[in-house]
Order: structure tokens, then sequence, then C-alpha cells
């Protein structure tokens, strides 16, 4: 795959001019292929084991969407504001990071599980996407076709502006195709919705995750989350019911 160059966001054919190209569909046409999982892979459960791990455990070309919080930990790195390790940034800075080769290794191993047309919602933050993504997708099948904006209300780290965004980086599988995918077609690209941290410092929003699993998948279809954190992920899909699959180092 050649290197992923400037952000162009896929249109998805509606500008294509023909009415059998057009992006809107509220009609999944793909479908997910029955697995067989491993008996330590139970489904809709918070497992505690290495998310590379669980990913090797899973079959090729099975699963419709995978969502990934990366705790990389550039933005504490390289601009050291000189609060990390106190206060709130505590529990943040406790975690155990991501280097970029292994956030790398964890995209590679979602491009592997996806189906043909898959979904890949990844969470990035200002930093990262100011600086750029290109090493994680090299050799990978996944391209850029959208990202939206989340609005989380509450003021974040910051010399000059105060971050309260996170952005949701939408990536797909090819071939590359919206109509008979993506079926739902009212999600802004700005959302503004609330997320305790009290159970974990990169909690994501719940409905937010639900609209988006829902928008390319379809009920009962597998969801996973290989670093799952604050599992949002598992509650977003418990709320619409799908199925979710998904680990995190601390169970």
């Amino acid at each position: 795959m050649k290197n992923q160059g400037p952000l162009h966001l896929d249109d998805g054919g509606m500008n294509s001019g023909s009415e059998s190209n057009q992006v809107f569909s509220r009609k999944r046409t793909i479908d997910a292929p029955d697995i067989e999982l491993p008996p330590e892979i139970e489904p809709n459960t918070r497992l505690k084991m290495d998310g590379l791990e669980f990913l090797a455990k899973l079959p090729a070309d099975a699963i419709p969407v995978a969502f990934f919080d990366p705790q990389y930990r550039g933005v504490l790195d390289k601009l050291a504001y000189g609060n990390e390790g106190e206060s709130r940034e505590r529990r943040r800075s406790a975690l155990q990071q991501m280097p970029e080769p292994v956030i790398g290794q964890f995209i590679s191993g979602m491009d592997r599980v996806l189906i043909p047309s898959g979904h890949l919602f990844l969470w990035v933050d200002k930093f990262h996407l100011c600086q750029g993504m290109k090493p994680w997708f090299e050799g990978t099948s996944l391209e850029i076709v959208d990202m939206l904006t989340w609005d989380k209300g509450t003021f974040g780290m910051g010399y000059r502006t105060r971050r309260r965004a996170e952005y949701c980086v939408i990536l797909q599988k090819r071939p590359k195709k919206a109509k008979g995918v993506w079926k739902i077609h009212n999600i802004p690209d700005v959302v503004k919705e609330s997320a305790s941290q009290k159970e974990h410092p990169h909690s994501k929003p719940v409905e937010l995750q639900g609209s988006l699993l829902c928008a390319v998948t379809n009920e009962g279809d597998f969801v996973i989350d290989p670093a799952a954190g604050s599992f949002s992920v598992l509650a977003a899909a418990r709320n619409n019911d799908r199925v979710f699959l998904g680990c995190d180092l601390n169970g």
C-alpha cells in the first residue's frame, strides 16, 4: 500500500452522476460471516488480555467493525505540560502506554480481521491529528473516509487553547464504498456528549459509539475493541443488540 497522503474524505459516489452509485442507502447489503470463537474469547465480557494476543485469536475477514483508542503518550512525552502525574493527570500517566510501532501492530491486526469494506473507528487527539498518523496505516488496506469531532464539554490540557475535543477518524478496509455499507445518514460530524471519567481517564461517549456501530452493522453482528479501557464500546453494543468482543490489560 502507498503511504497515506493528505486526508481526502470519500464522497461515497455522491458526485458520480449515476443513480446506481448514489451514496444514500438505508439498507446494508454486505453480511458478516458466521465464525467460531476460541473458548477464551467470551462475548459480551470484560476480558483481561493483551490486545495483540486477542486479535491474533480472531479469524481473518470476519468482523464488520472495530473501535480503537490507543494509549499513546506522544502528547505527554513531547509537550511536557508540567502536570504529568499530578492531580487528574495521575491516572492517565499511570496507564501502560503504546509506542508508535505497537499502535501500528494493533491497526494491522484489525485490518486482518475486518471484513472487506469493514470499518475502523480510531480515536485520536489534536496532537496526533496535526502531526499525522501515516506510519500507523502503512502496509494495510485501510483508508480514511471521514472524521468527526467529539465535543466533551470539559477543558483539558493546552498551553494556548484548552482542549475540549477529541476526534474519531473513520477508516474503511478496501474495497471502499458507502452505499450498502453505511446505512445511517443523520450522524453529525460534530457531536457534544458527556462521558464520565470516574471509572477511566479515557472514557468515550457511549451514545455516539452506538450510533456509529449501528451505521455499519446489523443486530447480532460482532463489534471488537482490543484496548477497551472503560469498556464503553461494550455498553454501546449491549444498548444496540450487537455482540461485543474485546479486552483490556486491566480487564
